[in-house]
């Protein structure tokens, strides 16, 4: 298993208080419609518009290879929540590491788990790295006051 790590990114609201939205994943979209237009690029806009969304589930359009579903499979509250890929030919998970930074900050960390061979990792890592990054940012521009 390989993993990619984003960097911290700053959250405007306690760790309790992000993990209580998103731990119930349809928040999430309600969320995201709320981040100005300036933070994500056109081209993730409409990739957030046609995610299917349950509380446990996230199902992201996938292109020519279908669709990911990514499942809710652990909550650690308020510090931890992972989700697991479904439908797809290798082990791919992706956790929220949320930490307290005051009484009205906290921080958090994405981190994707994903089982390629080795060869394969430095042709599509950086690829991977990138999509981490960028969950991160997405994630540090949600207003969850």
């Amino acid at each position: 298993m390989a993993v990619y790590s984003s960097g911290e990114v700053a959250l405007n609201a306690p760790a309790q208080t992000v993990f209580s939205k998103l731990s119930n994943l349809e928040n999430l979209k309600g969320m995201l419609e709320k981040v100005p237009a300036d933070r994500i690029p056109d081209d993730k806009r409409q990739m957030f518009e046609n995610l299917k969304i349950t509380s446990d589930t996230i199902e992201v359009p996938g292109g020519p290879m279908g669709s990911l579903t990514f499942r809710v499979v652990e909550r650690k509250s308020p510090s931890l929540i992972k989700l697991k890929g479904e439908g797809i030919p290798m082990d791919m998970s992706l956790a929220m590491h949320l930490k307290e930074k005051s009484e009205e900050t906290s921080s958090a960390k994405v981190e994707l788990d994903i089982d390629i061979p080795m060869m394969l990792r430095p042709m599509i890592g950086g690829q991977i790295q990138k999509i981490a990054d960028q969950f991160g940012q997405v994630l540090g521009s949600i207003p969850f006051a």
